[in-house]
């Protein structure tokens, strides 16, 4: 019926001129709706458009404002990397200005990292905690620095977890068995020895050609003893 009626469209005239003729009454009654849904998708593509040059130009701007930052970072003078020198801008403030940005989250990394390296393990994890990256190690190294950051402030346990969750993304024969130990010791340090041997069987097991499994099963052994007092 459907191949019937499109060839009467196309056989006969006075078919053809009638369904134009709906179309053009259906225009004509929803003109308003139809001017409102075209102007409404060209202000989306339009906005969507000026919102990705924006970011780029923001971005760009976050780069050149974080650049004295990373030098004062590879300096080790961190202070002035975190808060700038009066004329330059630190991390802190590329990050809270240029939020939204690649250069943004990635002040948010450099002002953890040296947060951490100050001793002030809160304002650190803080900032590692808005970091957000799709690299295969580096989202990985952030998790295991929040561990570094939990374990300073006494909370062993949530060390722990964040050590694991390290070692689960992206996990690879290198750095995954380094991210359990940690994970393992974190257990032990929070008298958690059950927990502590279920990762180092996790090193013994999945990684066993690696170089932490003579401690893993070292410190198992040890863990094993503790459980049984």
């Amino acid at each position: 019926m459907k191949r019937e009626s499109e060839f009467e469209l196309v056989e006969n005239p006075d078919a053809l001129a009638e369904r134009l003729v709906q179309s053009e009454e259906f225009v004509v009654r929803h003109k308003n709706l139809l001017i409102g849904l075209f102007v409404a998708i060209a202000a989306a593509v339009v906005g969507g458009f000026l919102y990705y040059q924006n970011q780029q130009t923001k971005n760009q701007e976050a780069l050149a404002a974080m650049f004295q930052a990373e030098y004062y970072f590879e300096a080790d003078s961190l202070n002035k990397a975190l808060n700038g020198d009066g004329q330059n801008d630190g991390f802190k403030a590329v990050a809270d200005e240029y939020s939204g940005t690649k250069a943004g989250n990635l002040a948010n990394f450099y002002a953890g990292v040296a947060s951490l390296k100050q001793g002030k393990y809160q304002e650190a994890l803080n900032y590692l905690e808005e970091f957000k990256s799709d690299d295969l190690l580096l989202q990985a190294r952030v998790y295991s620095l929040q561990g570094d950051a939990n374990l300073e402030l006494g909370k062993k346990a949530e060390a722990a977890e964040l050590y694991k969750k390290a070692a689960e993304h992206k996990a690879n024969d290198f750095f995954s068995p380094q991210y359990l130990m940690k994970a393992a010791v974190a257990y032990e340090s929070a008298n958690q020895f059950s927990e502590a041997i279920e990762v180092y069987d996790r090193i013994i097991n999945d990684y066993p050609l690696s170089p932490e499994v003579n401690d893993a099963k070292k410190y198992k052994a040890r863990a094993e003893g503790l459980t049984k007092k």
